[in-house]
């Protein structure tokens, strides 16, 4: 395949980065050979790092999307760097990704003067394929992309809008002529082996703790269309922490899912598309019952799902152990999806959670239930239509309470618009699930022009718009809350890909409750200001980059100043630097006409010897709470999918009197075998 289509910096033309891609196949593995042609060869090639799971806008890519059920609502996608390093994730929809699937397959690289190739090896046994009849050629769903970074050129075959993702399986072409095995069961085994030592000074007490602890996954591939997951005496030393944040919003704040049991799949849940309404939030299991407590072990898991042209089917089963600060708890999702028409689907979905009753802990047993109906509608291929209704019933407070979102949107190439509105009334309490806000009515239209000027080189897109928020309380809808416009006439990305950003935010506020960011206590009052930001960042996939954020203007009573900056120095792909610093000054804020300075700087380094062995590391210090984080990761993947971890972990509490010093060092080994 030669005849690649060209999607970005315009759509359609001459394509400048060619690209050949070859099929072949034997008994057990598809082969994708490709040659990816840049004149400049080496000089040409743009890598951050080594990374699994790289990010798509910092690199060169090829990548192949497979779809080998011609569900048209699912893809597998196997992407790749000139440098070898693997990206695999699972698409829903075109929209929804599931980056935490990580599957067996193997490629290789090789960087020339005229460019790189690669070569994929897709075992058949990573597919799910439906069986042929009487040995006849199967046809597979397919795309590939290619992004020659250094243009910002996306090109793919076939030819998809660039108003869609290169994973829209409704426009995918046909792979004809593969004849292979039929498939059959197939088990993947995934033990592991853990050391741990944990070691705790107050100033006044050394504690020390050692353990050693075994567990591990299994997936069985019952029939193409069915797996069954399991896991037992789950660990994640080797996730990556969560980032601090000094949230100065009277919303709650949304830590993304790290974790890879609970990643895989994840996009088959109800509302997993969202940040606001999440019926089920995988974050809620392991965590106590709250997102400040100690973390719970998990015992065991198990997870079934199901995909065929006409319908999804999935459950999940977790069990949650004691701790000194949190019960017992057991956790199961149901879910049901149907699949109607082009690229519709509404399904049901169930979460109950029973909270053990727990002696030590004074505390009786407590069960806690939703029950969600929700869909998508694509009238066109422009339109997407989302809705979802959920009701949660807990025993303990004896409420039942209701949330509701609904979603249209409109994308083309040149326009965006769309329209959000979401209710949560303040009884609505899902027990492994997240809300961004009790009791509130939140609409939110939205809107902009996407222009890609054809006689001004230096610009690639410019995106005007406004987007507007306007919050009212659910229980008395006269209430106003609080109403933002975020317009920005400035929405700038340059020939290089570098951005430019200038906004506004009006913002009218009523606190009527008692709010104290960051222990500011805000006077209960009605308040009216504006905020402005600047906002630039350099082409983020050269050797050195830069960004800096710049919010000023007015906050409630007082001032708020904003400033933040990032910088990355990657001189080769093998070594990579980061520095973020996040600075908030504010100014005559509350009841006392308070100030406060706050300083948030991040460190992190990547060391790699190739995409196999790496070393990270990480530091943060947060001078509002007086708290230093590292982290500090070793791995080794000596045989696909199968690890060596070293961990280190040292967390400082400085606002503690006297300070209290956390530290923490996890070896761990894990092996994949596959039956």
């Amino acid at each position: 395949m030669t005849d690649f289509f060209r999607r970005e910096p315009r759509q359609g033309g001459h394509i400048k980065f060619t690209t050949e891609v070859k099929f072949l196949y034997d008994d057990k593995n598809l082969y994708v050979g490709v040659f990816c042609a840049d004149s400049l060869g080496l000089k040409g090639i743009r890598v951050q790092d080594l990374r699994r799971d790289f990010s798509w806008g910092e690199n060169e890519i090829f990548g192949i999307a497979l779809d080998p059920q011609n569900l048209k609502q699912y893809a597998q996608s196997f992407q790749t760097t000139p440098y070898g390093n693997q990206r695999d994730f699972q698409n829903f929809n075109g929209n929804s990704y599931d980056i935490g699937w990580n599957t067996l397959w193997k490629v290789r690289t090789q960087r020339t003067d005229g460019g790189f190739y690669a070569e994929f090896s897709i075992p058949f046994k990573t597919l799910r394929y439906n069986p042929s009849a009487d040995g006849a050629p199967l046809e597979w769903g397919v795309t590939l992309v290619r992004y020659a970074r250094r243009e910002v050129e996306v090109s793919t075959f076939p030819a998809i809008p660039q108003s869609f993702t290169p994973y829209r399986m409704t426009y995918a072409a046909k792979l004809k002529g593969i004849k292979p095995p039929p498939p059959s069961s197939n088990v993947r085994v995934e033990p592991y082996a853990l050391y741990q030592y944990d070691k705790v000074d107050d100033g006044e007490l050394n504690t020390n703790d050692a353990n050693f602890k075994v567990g591990g996954d299994v997936k069985w591939a019952i029939n193409p269309q069915s797996v069954m997951d399991l896991t037992i005496n789950t660990d994640f030393a080797q996730a990556d922490v969560d980032r601090a944040v000094n949230n100065l919003e009277r919303f709650n704040i949304f830590f993304p899912e790290q974790r890879k049991f609970f990643l895989e799949n994840s996009g088959i849940w109800a509302g997993g598309l969202q940040q606001s309404i999440r019926p089920f939030f995988s974050i809620r299991i392991g965590l106590g019952g709250s997102f400040n407590a100690k973390p719970a072990s998990i015992d065991f898991g198990s997870r079934y799902t199901k995909r065929t042209e006409k319908e999804g089917i999935a459950g999940l089963l977790v069990r949650q152990g004691e701790t000194e600060t949190s019960r017992a708890a057991n956790f199961g999702v149901a879910r049901y999806l149907r699949n109607y028409g082009r690229e519709n689907n509404v399904g049901v979905m169930i979460t109950h959670r029973l909270d053990e009753k727990s002696d030590n802990l004074t505390l009786a047993a407590n069960n806690n239930t939703t029950i969600t109906i929700d869909g998508q509608i694509r009238p066109t291929s422009q339109w997407d239509i989302q809705y979802l209704f959920t009701t949660s019933i807990d025993e303990q407070s004896g409420e039942t309470g209701y949330a509701g979102r609904f979603f249209a949107g409109n994308s083309r190439n040149n326009l965006y618009y769309g329209w959000v509105t979401e209710f949560t009334d303040a009884k609505y309490n899902p027990g492994m699930g997240f809300v961004r806000q009790s009791d509130v009515i939140r609409h939110n239209p939205v809107g902009y022009y996407i222009w890609r000027p054809k006689k001004i080189d230096w610009i690639r897109r410019w995106d005007p718009g406004i987007f507007t928020n306007l919050n009212h309380d659910a229980s008395d809808p006269s209430q106003f809350q609080q109403a933002v416009l975020y317009i920005f006439p400035i929405y700038t990305w340059f020939k290089d890909n570098s951005f430019l950003e200038f906004s506004l935010t009006p913002t009218w506020q009523n606190i009527n409750f008692a709010f104290a960011p960051l222990g500011l206590s805000i006077e209960q009052d009605d308040y009216f200001y504006t905020r402005f930001l600047v906002r630039y960042n350099t082409d983020q996939s050269k050797k050195w980059s830069a960004g800096l954020r710049y919010g000023f203007g007015n906050f409630y009573d007082g001032k708020r100043n904003t400033f933040r900056f990032s910088a990355r120095l990657a001189p080769i792909p093998h070594f990579a630097i980061t520095f973020d610093y996040e600075y908030n000054d504010l100014e005559n804020i509350g009841f006392v006409d308070q100030n406060l300075e706050t300083h948030l700087t991040s460190v992190g380094v990547r060391l790699a010897l190739n995409p196999r062995l790496q070393l990270s590391s990480f530091y943060q210090y947060n001078s509002f709470n007086e708290q230093g984080r590292l982290n500090i990761r070793g791995s080794w993947e000596y045989l696909p999918l199968s690890f060596v971890y070293v961990v280190f972990n040292d967390n400082e509490l400085d606002s503690f009197s006297p300070s209290v010093n956390e530290q923490q060092v996890i070896s761990k080994v894990t092996l994949i075998r596959q039956f």
